[in-house]
């Protein structure tokens, strides 16, 4: 499988260029790892940023909610250090591990979990281009690590030697492991649209407008929604939070957890939170498009140098806002539905969302074949999905199964066959 590292072009300008404000050159491996530090530097910095804006974020919204104010003083009006505040608290707070429990796995768990969602975020494209790894099997690889977090739920709960910890974590494992299967199934609607598992290629055959998005497809439409009621069972958000039902299990598989490995649970919730929002829109509601074709007309008038890199930092702020806006929704949804019962949640999954998703997938793959039968069009609203990649400047290998007829292989092998077809 062919993988284009994004380190590959910092790696290259090191190598070619020097160091910044140094000018000494780095030869090829090292400048590969000076290159991965960076980029996993700058994912780590952004994999923290969305919990600590979203946790403010969530005290504002629930006390709107509800009437009340919420932060008004930590870092001013509208307290904006509050996360901040929080994080200094539970830092200093004692470490506590039970007697009784397993230390080793113990201190474990909260580390896998912050991981699998942490080494999700490498494959997400923020911009054209703009993604820590570009894989042809993009979607896969996140939906596949996301899904290791079940295994450091499981670890704490079992680990904790405690049964109030124990049933929380496996009302969270059976929950997070039968959402992942209908939420897989509706994320491949718009990949059976796209035709690619890239999700770089994805959004990117989205753009020119926002007749382009997928969610404007008829099967696409629903899969959206299913997908993203999914997804708030995944990241154990309210009405799906079983396992932190304080009224029944105290505080779940967090009951013995305490200081800065509880706050690593939490860390990684908001995380993710942010990540199934932003999978959304990269896979639903046009990536960074801004649904004008205003981005498109830029990368098109100026295919390189400045002109496309302030097209991808447009596209950067519009990924953000519509990726905020979902986790809004999320957060939104905590505090308004009332808390579902155990077997409301599984018969949900179960008995309605898996058959919806089966169905929605099988019209996806079926609809354009209809469409072409019908109309000989694939597509009703805007261009088949193979004509709309707007990636101007870059030069796309292509690569031939046959050579052309002219050249004198085929001439060699029709010759051939002509001969071999005689009596």
């Amino acid at each position: 499988m062919d993988t284009l590292l994004a380190a590959n072009s910092l790696a290259e300008y090191l190598q070619t260029n020097g160091v910044p404000f140094c000018g000494c050159l780095l030869d090829e491996s090292t400048a590969m790892i000076v290159a991965a530090v960076v980029h996993v530097a700058l994912v780590g910095a952004w994999f923290g940023l969305p919990a600590g804006l979203f946790i403010w974020a969530e005290r504002k919204v629930s006390a709107r909610i509800q009437d009340r104010l919420g932060p008004t003083r930590t870092g001013g009006k509208f307290g904006w250090l509050q996360s901040l505040a929080d994080g200094i608290k539970l830092i200093q707070k004692e470490d506590l591990v039970p007697k009784d429990a397993d230390g080793l796995m113990f201190r474990l768990a909260p580390y896998i979990v912050v991981v699998a969602s942490f080494v999700a975020y490498i494959a997400l494209p923020f911009s054209d281009g703009w993604a820590a790894m570009t894989l042809d099997v993009g979607l896969f690889l996140t939906l596949a690590v996301l899904s290791l977090e079940v295994l450091g739920v499981i670890l704490a709960g079992y680990s904790s030697g405690s049964k109030w910890a124990l049933f929380g974590a496996m009302r969270e494992g059976a929950q997070m492991v039968s959402y992942e299967i209908p939420m897989a199934i509706c994320a491949l609607c718009p990949i059976v649209t796209a035709g690619t598992l890239n999700l770089n290629e994805v959004a990117l055959l989205q753009s020119g407008g926002a007749w382009n998005w997928n969610i404007l497809h008829p099967f696409n439409f629903f899969a959206f929604f299913v997908y993203f009621t999914c997804a708030t069972a995944s990241c154990k958000r309210a009405p799906f939070d079983l396992a932190e039902a304080e009224s029944e299990l105290v505080a779940g598989f967090l009951t013995e957890y305490s200081g800065f490995r509880w706050s690593l649970f939490f860390l990684a919730e908001y995380a993710s939170m942010f990540l199934v929002s932003a999978l959304a829109v990269v896979l639903f509601l046009g990536g960074w498009d801004d649904g004008l074709g205003i981005i498109a007309a830029i990368k098109t008038a100026f295919p390189d140098g400045f002109g496309n890199f302030i097209a991808n930092v447009i596209g950067l702020k519009v990924f953000l806002i519509k990726s905020s806006i979902l986790v809004c929704v999320q957060i939104w949804v905590r505090w308004t539905l009332p808390r579902l019962r155990i077997d409301q949640v599984m018969t949900t999954c179960l008995k309605y969302l898996i058959p919806i998703s089966c169905f929605l997938f099988a019209g996806t793959v079926a609809y354009p074949l209809v469409l072409v039968t019908m109309s000989g069009r694939t597509s009703i609203i805007g261009a088949p999905a193979g004509e709309r990649l707007v990636q101007p400047g870059v030069t796309r290998r292509t690569v031939r199964l046959t050579p052309p007829a002219s050249s004198p292989a085929v001439a060699k092998v029709s010759a051939a066959s002509a001969e071999g077809s005689q009596p």
